[in-house]
C-alpha cells in the first residue's frame, strides 16, 4: 500500500531542516510568525493540560513555542528533520516524537485535544485524505488548525501570472543536487525576496498601499527567514495550492465544523472544530 507521501519531498525537507534548523531565527520574529499562524486558534477552548499534535513538525520551530502552552505535544514527521526537532526541544519534557507519515496515524483515534499542521499538507499527494487522517486523531470538540498554500484566489491576474513564472523555476530547481539547490535558493532570497520585501517596507513607511506588492509579507522578516522560505518554496518537489472554498470543503468533509479563516497573510490559515 502506497503511503500518502512523496519520497523526494520527504528527503528534501530532511535536507532543508538540517541546514535551516531555525537556531538562528530571532525569538521575537519566531513569536510574531507563530502569532500570525495561530491568530484564529481557539485557545480558550482547550482543556487544562491539553494534549495535542504537530503534524509535520519539521525542525520543531512551532512546537518549541506551542509545548510550553499545553500539557503534552506529540511531534510527528516522516523525515530526518525529526532529529533536528528532538535537539531543539530537548529542554521541553512534555514533548514526544513519532517518525511517521500522516496516514500512519501514530496516535490513538479520538485521543487528542487539539492538532495543527502548518505548511505541510500541501506537500502530500492527497491533501484531503491527509486532513481526514489528522481529524481522526481528535476528540469531539477539538480544534484543528491548518495552513495551506493559497491558489491566489484573492489576487489579481498579474499576480497569478507572476506565480506561474516562478513555479516554472521551482520545477527546475527542485530537481537539482542539494548544494546547487541551496546556492540558487539563497540567491533568490538575496536578489528577489530581500529587495522586494525592503521596498514594501519603505512603501509602507511612506503611507502607500502595499497589499498588491509581491513578497510584502516579508517586509518585517529577517533575511534568515527569507532564505528558509526561498528554499522551501523553490526547492520542494511536490506542491499543491488551494482556494479558500476548496479548503473549506476539505475541512468540512473531514468532519470539522465552524470553519474560520485568518483575514491576513499567510494565506490560507484556517481552523475547524471536530463535530
Amino acid at each position: 500500500m502506497n503511503k500518502n507521501l512523496d519520497v523526494d519531498t520527504v528527503k528534501s525537507f530532511g535536507d532543508e531542516w538540517s541546514r535551516f534548523d531555525q537556531s538562528q531565527l530571532p525569538a521575537s520574529e519566531a513569536l510574531k510568525i507563530f502569532d500570525e499562524y495561530f491568530s484564529v486558534f481557539p485557545w480558550n477552548s482547550l482543556p487544562p493540560k491539553a494534549c495535542g499534535f504537530d503534524m509535520g513538525c519539521g525542525s520543531g520551530r512551532w512546537a518549541k513555542l506551542m509545548a510550553p502552552r499545553v500539557g503534552h505535544l506529540h511531534c510527528i514527521d516522516p523525515s530526518s528533520a525529526l532529529d533536528v526537532a528532538r535537539k531543539a526541544l530537548t529542554n521541553l519534557p512534555n514533548t514526544s516524537f513519532h517518525q511517521a507519515s500522516v496516514d500512519d496515524r501514530p496516535l490513538p483515534e479520538g485521543s487528542q485535544d487539539f492538532g495543527y499542521s502548518l505548511g505541510v499538507l500541501h506537500h502530500v499527494p492527497d491533501t484531503a485524505a491527509a486532513i481526514i487522517s489528522c481529524t481522526a486523531l481528535l476528540k469531539p470538540g477539538a480544534p484543528f488548525l491548518v495552513y495551506l498554500y493559497y491558489a491566489f484566489d484573492n489576487r489579481s491576474f498579474a499576480f497569478k501570472l507572476l506565480w506561474r513564472l516562478a513555479d516554472l523555476l521551482r520545477r527546475f530547481i527542485c530537481k537539482l543536487p542539494s548544494t546547487a539547490k541551496h546556492f540558487l535558493t539563497d540567491g533568490i532570497a538575496a536578489l528577489v525576496y530581500f529587495p522586494l520585501a525592503r521596498l514594501s517596507l519603505l512603501a509602507e513607511r511612506a503611507g502607500l498601499d502595499i497589499g498588491s506588492l509581491p513578497l510584502s509579507h516579508y517586509r518585517h522578516h529577517s533575511f534568515f527567514t527569507m532564505r528558509t522560505d526561498s528554499r522551501d518554496r523553490f526547492g520542494t518537489p511536490l506542491e499543491q495550492r488551494f482556494t479558500r472554498e476548496e479548503i473549506t470543503t476539505m475541512l468540512q468533509n473531514a468532519g470539522l465544523k465552524d470553519v474560520r479563516f485568518s483575514d491576513h497573510a499567510p494565506f490560507w490559515c484556517a481552523v475547524g472544530i471536530k463535530a
